[in-house]
């Protein structure tokens, strides 16, 4: 009898519920091979009350699931490929990239208002540098509150009015009266644990573009295991593989990492690829934004001439605050 295939990921519900999706589509292919999830706690699970900005490094959310898949203690690893660092490990590869899902960020705020319609002085909860600076950069007077957790904790500190006990940063701060106004998730997310009721308003793409790779699940596995990979290559979608490399390229050009404030967004038509990129002053005070077109064939090009551009028109001088 052969063994089963283990597919390895977070234990959040989100994370399970991405594993879940991963694991029936290779069942429905494979229905001769037995497959079984397995939770790999990462470090930052483990540290809920720590501010993100204070944990140093890149992939803090899937260092463990690397660490795992090298040891062979499973045989995939299921991620958010806005999750991902730009380079894998050596002896990893993402061997699958899926059909992109809605890219946007979603607002999801108690009172039922959109985002322009909320009070001046508004709390949002967030933890990316990336929502921070382009809320703020669009109202000034917003103020943007650490929150850590799961998809269902956060949405529960939402309702229970309750904030983060977490030090804050120069772009984050603290509730005064221990209340969150709205928090900003991925719209995905809501989409695939069936929360889409929840979201007040979809952000358009003009005031808020998403993280690189949002949207999209990667899988990785080792790059020596011919039958992972084998079983694994049905599942990438070409087009969002694509849209993604261009995305992902754009950041490498900028020297940037998912902790960084630099948004991108890829799409297609008819073998033709669009990729606009931002980058924003963690303040919002200051921002620069772009787009190129070129052939779908060469999405790292692309990629790489519009991170100069930005470059060429002195995007570096809103990054190094951070740097």
């Amino acid at each position: 009898m052969q063994r089963p295939i283990v597919i390895g990921a977070r234990g959040s519900s989100l994370s399970r519920c991405q594993a879940h999706i991963i694991q029936t589509r290779l069942e429905e292919q494979c229905p001769s091979r037995r497959f079984v999830f397995k939770a790999v706690a990462a470090d930052a699970d483990k540290r809920p009350d720590v501010s993100l900005t204070a944990m140093s490094g890149e992939g803090i959310f899937v260092k463990e699931l690397e660490a795992a898949l090298l040891a062979g203690e499973i045989d995939c690893a299921v991620h958010s490929l806005k999750d991902l660092p730009l380079a894998s490990p050596e002896g990893l590869t993402i061997a699958a990239i899926t059909e992109r899902e809605d890219a946007r960020d979603a607002l999801i705020s108690r009172s039922s208002m959109v985002f322009d319609e909320l009070p001046a002085g508004a709390r949002i909860g967030t933890s990316s540098p990336r929502r921070i600076s382009q809320l703020r950069c669009r109202r000034k007077d917003i103020e943007c509150v650490e929150i850590r957790g799961n998809v269902d904790t956060r949405l529960r500190k939402l309702q229970d009015g309750h904030t983060s006990t977490t030090l804050s940063t120069p772009v984050l701060s603290l509730s005064k009266d221990g209340r969150y106004d709205a928090i900003v998730l991925a719209a995905c997310g809501l989409i695939r644990l069936g929360l889409e009721e929840r979201i007040t308003e979809y952000l358009p793409f003009d005031m808020m573009l998403p993280e690189p790779g949002q949207g999209c699940l990667a899988i990785e596995a080792r790059g020596d295991d011919g039958e992972m990979l084998e079983l694994l290559r049905d599942l990438d979608h070409a087009e969002s593989r694509a849209c993604v490399e261009a995305e992902r390229a754009f950041l490498a050009a900028l020297g940037g990492g998912c902790r960084i404030p630099i948004a991108a967004y890829a799409s297609s038509d008819k073998g033709t690829m669009t990729l606009e990129g931002a980058v924003v002053s963690v303040d919002g005070s200051h921002s620069l934004r772009d787009h190129l077109d070129g052939p779908m064939a060469e999405p790292m090009a692309l990629g790489e001439r519009l991170g100069q551009r930005l470059l060429s028109l002195g995007v570096r001088k809103l990054l190094e605050p951070i740097h």
